[in-house]
């Protein structure tokens, strides 16, 4: 077929598509880009949104150059050990959605089971439904959506929050994305006993936990946003401190180095004030290594000690 001969079905046309014009007015490049910069590592997760973003891009460029097609299936599955980004990415793809026109208003509201799931006969619809009306005309995130079903307990309701999700799953596609968040072996279960659920859930997409080099770069970003700084031998210490603490019951990746970077600015300003007198500009915005040092994971504290 040559270039100038139209598919069938279709109008021809001699006006040619700037992709790249389409791409800057949907704002993605600056969407994706953000993406980068707010989140350390996560390559095969980044390659999976960019992916979603450019097919998004190309079916509205096709809708406009007059092809019909049903529309994508967005609603998505977010999976991984808890701090490694899923919440982000979602409130990101909730911006990309609306930028590309899927969604109208481009909020995200999050929900877990204890939003959704009423305590007595009646209760559970109009909780459900309160929900997902807010939510509608952006993305509705459920963190740990497995505890939403429980085969062991007959009068447990949340199979009914389940099938009222399912209704607005398919009804208000056009205007509604659904993420459901969670351990990635629980959600393969709750989906075993949800075949429906499943089948509506086009793209899963599994969050890797960070390295120790994407933490301590993770770290060194959420110092910079609060304008901190580590200097060599805080910076040292804070390795050997994720060395013993990513070995840890409860580590949780980026969740546990924010909770640790307090603890740290604690300790500077217990050690500032004790100290007294006349400081410079620089020793406010430095942690030091005793600051680090001082932690329990340094002293042989229980398995499960925070920072």
């Amino acid at each position: 077929m040559s270039s100038t001969q139209s598919l069938p079905g279709t109008t021809p046309t001699a006006a040619e598509i700037d992709v790249d014009a389409a791409a800057r007015e949907a704002l993605m490049g600056e969407t994706l880009r953000s993406l980068d910069a707010e989140l350390i590592g996560l390559a095969p997760v980044k390659l999976r949104i960019r992916q979603t973003a450019a097919l998004l891009l190309v079916d509205r460029l096709r809708a406009q150059a007059g092809f019909s097609a049903d529309p994508p299936s967005l609603h998505m599955c977010f999976t991984g050990n808890p701090g490694t980004g899923k919440t982000t990415v979602a409130l990101r793809m909730a911006k990309i959605l609306h930028s590309l026109g899927y969604v109208r208003r481009g909020h995200m509201v999050v929900a877990t089971r204890d939003d959704l799931v009423g305590q007595y006969v009646g209760h559970t619809a109009p909780k459900t439904k309160e929900v997902l009306q807010k939510a509608i005309g952006g993305v509705l995130f459920i963190d740990e959506a497995y505890y939403l079903y429980r085969a062991d307990n007959e009068r447990d309701y949340g199979q009914e929050a389940i099938e009222i999700l399912l209704q607005f799953m398919e009804s208000r596609r056009d205007d509604l994305v659904v993420i459901l968040a969670g351990y990635k072996d629980k959600m393969d279960k709750f989906f075993q006993s949800n075949p429906g659920l499943h089948s509506r859930i086009a793209h899963h997409i599994d969050f890797p936990d960070y390295t120790l080099e994407e933490l301590i770069e993770i770290a060194e970003l959420m110092l910079r946003q609060q304008m901190y700084t580590f200097d060599d031998s805080s910076r040292q210490a804070f390795r050997e401190y994720l060395e013993l603490r990513v070995r840890q019951e409860h580590f949780s990746n980026a969740r546990s180095v924010r909770n640790a970077i307090d603890r740290f600015r604690l300790r500077q300003a217990v050690r500032i004030v004790g100290q007294g007198g006349r400081i410079s500009r620089e020793d406010l915005a430095r942690i030091d290594a005793a600051d680090i040092r001082q932690s329990r994971v340094f002293q042989g504290g229980p398995k499960g000690a925070a920072a």
